[in-house]
């Protein structure tokens, strides 16, 4: 199933880089649009998620997954024909991979965790649907050279330059190396979900070339991620590998440089309500090109 929206008569609940216009409004969409009866977790998991804005697994996939991962890592890593592919992100500095982008096309072992039902049952539960793939992507912070990642909501990029229409999205990090608190690992601010922020200044062309690499358009102002660490303060997300986090879309979010000897990787895999699917971008003159937001709307878990 492919894209075939109209940019026609379309009401923007969540407009941004507007002419320099910034509002924090609040979010109007639920959060968790299935039950306890239609998945793998508990009620008070989804109130936990649901208040929070994103849930932790002690252990999603096994050691040996985990080093399966590794090994796959490394040779995309080394790949010729992948390092000279615009899906493949390099650290500039010291020429090492940042980011490997489609890897559930690109690869079979991550298409199998991509639809593995205990990530796919799980996005399902969380989102009353269906979903797809909208993005993935394995994250490699090495020591002593991994770049920061500024706070920022997925959701505002991904409706203004992907034009998905609603926060009815949610993302997968399965740790691949142990979290610490001090080797760049995922920070949200809970109960952020809940309140929507537009962002100034219009989205440059071809934006996807750098906010890739390090977040630029679609970042609040510091006086709004000021009010909302008053309000929400910030949760430092440690866990071993193997672990996962799920957050929503509309999370405020960042990661610290990493200067330990101690990498961090991941793979991360974005997951869209098939109800929920993208349209024309809202504040972009083009869609960013299909390895940042697919236009395959073909259900998890049915390939």
């Amino acid at each position: 199933m492919t894209a075939t929206a109209t940019t026609q008569n379309r009401i923007d609940a969540y407009p941004t880089r507007n002419n320099g216009e910034v509002k924090v409004m609040p979010r109007d969409a639920a959060v968790v649009w299935g039950s306890a009866e239609d998945g793998p977790m508990d009620q008070a998991t989804l109130d936990g998620f649901d208040a929070r804005g994103y849930l932790s697994i002690d252990r999603l996939v096994s050691d040996e997954e985990v080093a399966e991962f590794h090994r796959e890592l490394e040779r995309l890593s080394n790949d010729p024909e992948v390092r000279a592919d615009e899906r493949c992100v390099i650290e500039s500095s010291s020429q090492e991979v940042r980011s490997v982008f489609d890897v559930h096309r690109i690869s079979p072992v991550f298409r199998r965790i991509a639809n593995d039902p205990r990530v796919v049952d799980r996005a399902r539960q969380l989102l009353g649907s269906d979903v797809y793939v909208h993005q993935s992507r394995v994250n490699f912070k090495p020591g002593f050279e991994g770049k920061e990642f500024m706070w920022h909501s997925d959701f505002e990029t991904w409706h203004a330059e992907d034009g998905m229409p609603a926060p009815r999205a949610v993302s997968i990090s399965i740790s691949m190396t142990d979290n610490h608190s001090y080797n760049g690992p995922l920070m949200i601010m809970p109960g952020s979900h809940r309140q929507y922020v537009s962002c100034d200044g219009a989205t440059p062309e071809d934006n996807y070339l750098k906010s890739l690499v390090m977040q630029g358009a679609g970042t609040p102002s510091k006086q709004v991620l000021t009010d909302f660490y008053d309000r929400y303060g910030i949760d430092v997300l440690e866990g071993e590998a193997g672990g996962a986090v799920m957050f929503d879309s509309n999370c405020m979010h960042a990661s610290n440089g990493n200067v330990t000897p101690f990498p961090r990787s991941n793979v991360f895999i974005v997951f869209n309500s098939v109800e929920n699917t993208i349209e024309e971008p809202f504040a972009a003159a083009r869609p960013r090109p299909e390895f940042a937001g697919s236009t395959d709307f073909t259900p998890a878990g049915q390939r």
